[in-house]
């Protein structure tokens, strides 16, 4: 019988086209870059910003890029996925970003990234954020969304230390 090694799944949430700066993609794009060099599939929700910026990023690195988005027409993807999964699902698809990932790094963001958060943060997933991104998520940064403290908000400085601390969490 074959030994079968799954590999890890790394999502990568933040500020979709409004709201991303060029700080914001230049910060998406190494994450993405650090995900490929370390054999990992990088999971996003297909679409503009940082999603596309950590899928360029995955994809330059030779890693595999797996886009999940609302739409059911697999075209609304950036061109940085690899595999496209068109769930038809609108927002509902936050979870299936959250649940399909072994781990998450947040990059700013918004509502959606807010919403993803708490999807990962309800099921224990492993969570680390890029601090001074701004958005819906950095007052929890090094804390806790709530009361259950199901799983601490990891707070990093670069996109190296990023996936080097998800990377450590995934395996904890």
């Amino acid at each position: 019988m074959l030994d079968v090694v799954k590999k890890r799944q790394i999502l990568v949430i933040g500020h979709n086209t409004n709201g991303c700066t060029p700080k914001h993609e230049k910060i998406a794009y190494a994450i993405g870059m650090e995900i490929a060099k370390s054999d990992s599939i990088l999971i996003c929700g297909g679409l503009g910003g940082v999603m596309t910026a950590a899928a360029h990023g995955a994809h330059d690195g030779g890693g595999l890029t797996i886009g999940i988005i609302p739409q059911n027409d697999p075209s609304m993807a950036n061109e940085f996925c690899d595999v496209i999964i068109p769930t038809g699902m609108g927002l509902a698809r936050d979870f299936l970003n959250a649940l399909s990932a072994d781990g998450v790094i947040i990059v700013g963001g918004g509502s959606g990234t807010l919403s993803e958060t708490t999807a990962a943060y309800m099921y224990k997933k492993p969570i680390v954020a890029i601090r001074n991104m701004g958005g819906s998520v950095a007052s929890f940064i090094d804390g806790f969304i709530d009361q259950r403290e199901n799983v601490l908000i990891t707070g990093v400085d670069t996109p190296q230390e990023a996936v080097k601390k998800i990377l450590e969490l995934i395996t904890a």
